[in-house]
């Protein structure tokens, strides 16, 4: 491998003015948490590639995303990469660096049970439709969440939605890494629109725990 995506993912977070610091496998903030360690796979037979990111909250809770990557080698890396940069990195930069870019992300504050939490959430990804026509998928995550029981502390959504052109759908939602059947179901429930070819829709949002 002539390339490190360890390397790439040091400089993707220099561009947005976060310094950490290489050690081992992980990039360490000030020798410590957060840490985030990028892990590349290509693909086989022409399919693409992954693009695995972990970023340590803690000693006891890691955020686990994967991203899609065309092209072998350094080109699928740096394509996942770039999926990576368009969308999620803002909300990471924002919920666990404080790096906030307006531009690529909302900023909210939710009632969620007897607590009120600060929700850093991603623009949605959108690959073969049109955002716009898209229905109220915040809503959707916000009503599912109120019937969460959540502990107080920093959670994660990921979502992934895939409608194909006949009319199938596809849905996996995850809270803290783990299926999240709510989420599967608010998701669905939604009037996706039908298209002329397939097209899908994924984000994330974190939540942490107001401070006052």
């Amino acid at each position: 491998m002539s390339y490190d995506p360890q390397t790439l993912l040091l400089q993707l977070f220099e561009r947005h003015d976060v310094a950490l610091e290489p050690d081992e496998d992980w990039l360490l903030t000030d020798g410590d948490f957060p840490a985030v360690r990028a892990h590349w796979q290509d693909g086989s037979a022409g399919q693409p590639g992954r693009l695995d990111i972990d970023l340590v909250l803690d000693e006891e809770r890691q955020i686990e995303l994967s991203y899609a990557g065309n092209g072998p080698g350094q080109a699928g890396c740096r394509d996942a990469l770039e999926r990576f940069a368009a969308g999620d990195l803002a909300v990471l930069l924002a919920a666990c660096w404080y790096v906030t870019d307006d531009r690529k992300l909302d900023l909210a504050q939710w009632e969620l049970g007897l607590r009120s939490w600060d929700a850093f959430i991603g623009r949605l990804q959108v690959d073969g439709a049109e955002a716009a026509g898209l229905p109220d998928v915040r809503g959707a995550i916000v009503e599912a969440l109120k019937r969460e029981s959540l502990v107080p502390r920093m959670h994660w959504v990921r979502l992934f939605l895939r409608r194909a052109a006949e009319g199938t759908l596809a849905v996996e939602t995850l809270l803290d890494n783990e299926p999240w059947p709510g989420g599967d179901r608010a998701l669905a429930a939604l009037p996706w629109p039908a298209g002329m070819q397939d097209y899908s829709v994924r984000s994330l949002l974190v939540l942490d725990l107001r401070d006052y």
